[in-house]
């Protein structure tokens, strides 16, 4: 997963029904850049104490002390903050340093990701229910399913969608792209388009003959430096992109990583945005 960050929180106060007989927790260890950005929704922000490595935003995030990255989580350095919960998305690892922190003595709550909007509502409500916050988290995630809802409006009467190939990283020639089961194929459901790859979950590189039977109409890709992203000059010279129908209408989308992918309270709006982009304005090319 890409969005994988980790947070820690200060909570003052939970609810008994959501901790049993535990005593009020005072500090809590938070997983996800969507949770972090859920917090923020909620008005809760100050309760951030500390990071992960790879939690670059906001820029006041990076003042906060790492504790390593979600995927390969030391349980010293998580329990060195002295959390009393530790709140995370399903993910996090490795598994080991899981059951460490599980077996710790500190509540340990787990909440699930899915990649459509429902699991967006359901992580608004699970991060308010875990904070104490539920008024606000419901008045938030109904506001959120609303937006969801008129997107889907808007989607349902589409005469023809898209075919997108998210393309995660072009490197040496090759092409890797997202399959099914990933935030990316999530988005580009839910902005009234088709993935175009849909042979295998998660990223794979593909092969020259799979890029052009996928037959793209547009290509997305995050919005970044490095090798992860490239110019529509660079990308649809490629020998097997530059035979699909996007190459020929120099059809290139970018957008923010986190904003994208992130699959927290803004991802309505994302794939809004991404959906006008495909759908009511010429997709960006350079």
């Amino acid at each position: 997963m890409l969005n994988m960050t980790s947070y820690i929180l200060r909570i003052t106060a939970l609810t008994s029904a959501l901790l049993m007989t535990s005593p009020i927790f005072t500090t809590a260890t938070w997983a996800d850049d969507a949770a972090k950005r859920t917090v923020h929704a909620l008005g809760e922000a100050d309760r951030l104490i500390a990071r992960d490595s790879t939690s670059l935003y906001p820029d006041a995030i990076t003042a906060l002390p790492d504790v390593g990255y979600i995927r390969r989580l030391s349980p010293e350095g998580v329990l060195s903050v002295d959390p009393d919960l530790i709140l995370t998305l399903d993910g996090a690892g490795p598994p080991e340093a899981v059951t460490v922190l599980k077996s710790a003595g500190v509540k340990f709550v787990s909440l699930p990701e899915s990649y459509d909007a429902a699991g967006v509502v359901g992580k608004i409500d699970g991060v308010g229910k875990a904070l104490g916050v539920s008024t606000k988290a419901s008045a938030l995630s109904e506001k959120v399913a609303a937006s969801f809802k008129k997107l889907d409006a808007q989607t349902r009467g589409l005469p023809q969608r898209k075919r997108v190939m998210f393309i995660l990283s072009l490197s040496g020639g090759k092409i890797l792209a997202s399959g099914t089961d990933t935030a990316a194929d999530g988005i580009i459901q839910l902005a009234g388009a088709e993935n175009a790859i849909t042979e295998f979950t998660g990223y794979k590189a593909l092969s020259e003959e799979a890029i052009i039977t996928s037959a793209p109409d547009v290509i997305l890709m995050m919005d970044r430096g490095g090798n992860h992203s490239a110019d529509a000059r660079d990308l649809f010279s490629h020998p097997a992109i530059s035979q699909t129908p996007a190459a020929q209408g120099r059809a290139l989308v970018k957008m923010n990583g986190l904003y994208l992918l992130g699959f927290g309270p803004r991802t309505a709006d994302a794939a809004t945005d991404l959906f006008e982009t495909l759908y009511t304005a010429a997709p960006a090319t350079d």
